[in-house]
C-alpha cells in the first residue's frame, strides 16, 4: 500500500491569540519566511484575557530569581518592547518606579532587591525617606528603591501589531473541542463550529485554558492552572500619583502586593489583590462555572496551596469583600487616600500554574511533546517578556518541524 497524502492547513497550529500565541506566530514567520501558521482564538478579538486585563506595566526584571526565564527574558523583553512600541507608534512610556517599604521588617527584602536588580543587570538608586518626595510627594515610606527601566504601555495594541506583522492566518472566534495527535503524521483540531484543521505541529499558548489543550494532545502537564482574581479600583483622584508606586513584594508569593500605575491613558489603576476564582474565567463573585471549580478542587496541589498560606489569602479575601481593608492597604503607600477615592473597574485573572505538591510555578514553563510545544505557566511578566518567550516557543516549534 502506498502513503496516505495529508494535506495540511498549515506547518505550525498556535492555540491561543493573546500576546505570546501571537508573539509565537510573528517569531516564527520572522524566523522562517514561508512557514504556514495558523492561529487559533475562541474569543473575537487579540487579548481578551491576561493580555488585556493587566495594569500595562513593562516590568524590568528586578523581582526574578537570578538566570530564571523570567529575569532573563523580562530584562531583555522589557528593552524590546519599549523599541517595539516606538517601531510601531504604540502609545508607551519609560516612567521607573519606585519600590517601597512602609515597615521596618520589610528593609531587609528592599536591600535583598537592590542587590538581586544589580545581578540582573538593572540600574537601582536607593531613597532615604526624605527622597521619596522627589518622585512621589504623596506617597510616604520608610526607604524606597527606584528602578528607571520600568515603562507602561497598550499590551493590547502591541498584540494586534504582532498579530498583522506575523502575516499568520488568525482565527478568531474558533473554540477547540478536540485534538487527535499522531505523531508520525501530525495535529488535527476539532472545533466547535465542527471545522477540522490540520497542522504539522501544535503550539499551546492557550493561558488560562493551558493546562486543558495539553491533556487534549495527549501529553499530561502534571500542573493545573489554578485561576486567581485580581480586582483593581480607578483612582478618582488620579494627581495623587506621579508614576508607578509598589510595596515590598513577600517572596515566598508570585503576587507583587497592592500598587499604584499611572497607565498610558493618564488613569491610576490601584490593585490588585488576589482571590480564588470560582471559575478559569471568573471576574468577579458571580462567576462560577462548577467543572472548571471541581477540577481545581480536585487538584491536590489546591489544598496544600490553602494549608500553607491560609493567613495570606484570608488577608486577600478580606480586602476582596471590604472596600476599608482595601483602602487601608493602599494607605499604607498613600496616606491621603480614601475610600470615595477607590472607583472599582475591569478585573484580571491570573493563570497560576500549581504543581501536585502545592507549589507555585515560580519561573515560565515550557515543555514539548511529540509533534507538540506546551506554555504551560505564562502570567506576569509573560506580556513584558513576550517578544524573547515568542522565539523560544518559535525555535522548539520550528525544530519539531
Amino acid at each position: 500500500m502506498g502513503r496516505v497524502r495529508i494535506t495540511y492547513d498549515c506547518d505550525v497550529l498556535v492555540i491561543g491569540g493573546g500576546i505570546v500565541g501571537l508573539s509565537t506566530a510573528y517569531a516564527i514567520t520572522r524566523a522562517a519566511p514561508g512557514t504556514r501558521v495558523t492561529v487559533l482564538e475562541k474569543e473575537p478579538g487579540p487579548a481578551r484575557h491576561q493580555t488585556g486585563r493587566n495594569s500595562g506595566v513593562i516590568h524590568s526584571g528586578i523581582y526574578y530569581r537570578p538566570g530564571s526565564l523570567k529575569a532573563r527574558y523580562a530584562v531583555r523583553g522589557a528593552a524590546e518592547m519599549v523599541k517595539f512600541c516606538a517601531e510601531y507608534g504604540i502609545p508607551h512610556a519609560v516612567t521607573g518606579k519606585l519600590i517601597v517599604a512602609t515597615d521596618r521588617a520589610e528593609l531587609p527584602r528592599l536591600h535583598a532587591l537592590v542587590q538581586r536588580g544589580r545581578e540582573n543587570g538593572i540600574p537601582v538608586r536607593e531613597l532615604g525617606a526624605s527622597q521619596i518626595a522627589e518622585y512621589e510627594p504623596e506617597v510616604r515610606g520608610l526607604a524606597a528603591i527606584h528602578v528607571g527601566t520600568t515603562g507602561i504601555c497598550d499590551f493590547v495594541a502591541v498584540a494586534r501589531q504582532l498579530a498583522h506583522g506575523s502575516g499568520a492566518e488568525i482565527r478568531y472566534g474558533t473554540r477547540v473541542v478536540r485534538v487527535d495527535r499522531r505523531p508520525e503524521r501530525g495535529v488535527a483540531v476539532l472545533t466547535a463550529a465542527g471545522d477540522v484543521v490540520r497542522g504539522r505541529v501544535l503550539v499551546n499558548c492557550a493561558g488560562l485554558q493551558c493546562d486543558e489543550i495539553a491533556r487534549l494532545t495527549g501529553d499530561d502537564p502534571d500542573m493545573r492552572i489554578v485561576p486567581f482574581r485580581g480586582e483593581y479600583y480607578e483612582l478618582a483622584r488620579p494627581e495623587l500619583v506621579r508614576g508607578l508606586v509598589y510595596p515590598v513584594p513577600d517572596p515566598a508569593f508570585p503576587f507583587l502586593g497592592v500598587h499604584l500605575t499611572r497607565g498610558i491613558d493618564g488613569g491610576v489603576h490601584v490593585g490588585p489583590n488576589a482571590v480564588p476564582a470560582l471559575a478559569r474565567e471568573g471576574y468577579g463573585w458571580g462567576t462560577v462555572r462548577p467543572r472548571e471549580l471541581g477540577s481545581t478542587l480536585a487538584w491536590p496541589g489546591s489544598w496544600q496551596i490553602a494549608r500553607r498560606h491560609w493567613r495570606y489569602g484570608a488577608g486577600e479575601l478580606r480586602r476582596s469583600l471590604s472596600k476599608r481593608a482595601f483602602t487601608e492597604a493602599v494607605g499604607r503607600l498613600l496616606p491621603g487616600v480614601s475610600e470615595g477615592d477607590l472607583v472599582p473597574t475591569a478585573a484580571g485573572v491570573r493563570a497560576q500554574a500549581v504543581l501536585r505538591d502545592g507549589t507555585l510555578v515560580d519561573d515560565f514553563l515550557i515543555r514539548e511533546g511529540a509533534r507538540t510545544v506546551h506554555v504551560l505557566n505564562a502570567p506576569s511578566p509573560a506580556a513584558t517578556a513576550s517578544l524573547p518567550i515568542g522565539r523560544e516557543v518559535a525555535r522548539r516549534a520550528l525544530s519539531a518541524l
